[in-house]
């Protein structure tokens, strides 16, 4: 079992400060951005070529989040998603989901094309989650566990553990901070951040065969804005901190990496 000791110095120092922040801001502040309220619209993230490149790519991504009986489809829990969702007690949910997978273009990064590093493509996942949504008073709580098998089989799986908290609203604007695990197994890892002996050849790098384990550890903060009755401004950041063998395959040029996004969305 993983202790807190073994997460890495600055995520642990961004958990602390994200919960420090909570304790001092629970009592008189509470959040709107989690919720159960539709929205749709355009965003833009800012993203690496690859978790462990050293570029960063924008890109266009939709913001989008319908929570029905029994359809849902939503972006903003780490993944695009959709599917089946029921509940099972109160704030209790189960559900089953297809989520896209967004792969790996070697056009994106220097370091991957110059060694002509192949590409691994985008795809789709099935799996399934568990989701409880709780206030602790005003403050709003979800963790989600989530589960997702790659189509292709060779591609592997991969199971999340995400922990969101709402920590502030002041008026029209809300923000909370959010935690999450991901661990794959090792055809998912192989995936990424593995070379065959045949690629080694081909790209000058060593061979590397990567097993299962912990992927990353992040942490982040999400906000949104009222700009009119039925209109909100939403974004995100997040540090990821990759871990274990991925952390340490010759395709990784750094082990942090930075995410954000921003967007408009309609309330409906």
């Amino acid at each position: 079992m993983q202790t807190i000791s073994s997460v890495p110095r600055p995520f642990r120092a961004a958990l602390k400060s994200a919960f420090l922040a909570l304790s001092l801001m629970a009592p008189t502040l509470a959040f709107a951005e989690l919720s159960n309220d539709g929205l749709l619209g355009p965003g833009v993230r800012f993203r690496p070529a690859y978790d462990g490149s050293d570029e960063q790519r924008a890109e266009l991504v939709p913001v989008i989040r319908y929570l029905g009986e029994p359809w849902f489809a939503r972006s903003t829990q780490g993944v695009l998603e959709g599917g089946l969702r029921l509940q099972v007690a109160p704030g209790l949910h189960v559900g089953a989901q297809l989520a896209y997978e967004g792969g790996r273009k070697t056009r994106e990064s220097d370091f991957l094309e110059s060694r002509r590093v192949p590409d691994v493509d985008r795809g789709v996942s099935v799996g399934a989650q568990l989701e409880w949504d709780h206030k602790f008073g005003i403050v709003p709580v979800t963790l989600l566990a989530r589960v997702r098998q790659h189509t292709d089989t060779d591609h592997g799986a991969q199971a999340d553990l995400r922990l969101s908290v709402g920590v502030l609203r002041a008026g029209r604007f809300g923000a909370g901070v959010y935690t999450q695990a991901t661990w794959a197994n090792a055809k998912s890892t192989r995936t990424m951040y593995g070379i065959t002996p045949q690629e080694s050849a081909l790209t000058g790098l060593s061979a590397y065969d990567p097993g299962s384990g912990l992927l990353f550890a992040s942490i982040g903060m999400l906000w949104s804005l009222e700009l009119a009755p039925k209109w909100r401004a939403v974004g995100n950041v997040e540090a990821r901190f990759l871990q274990g063998d991925a952390k340490g395959s010759p395709l990784t040029e750094r082990s942090t990496n930075g995410y954000a996004a921003v967007g408009i969305a309609y309330l409906y």
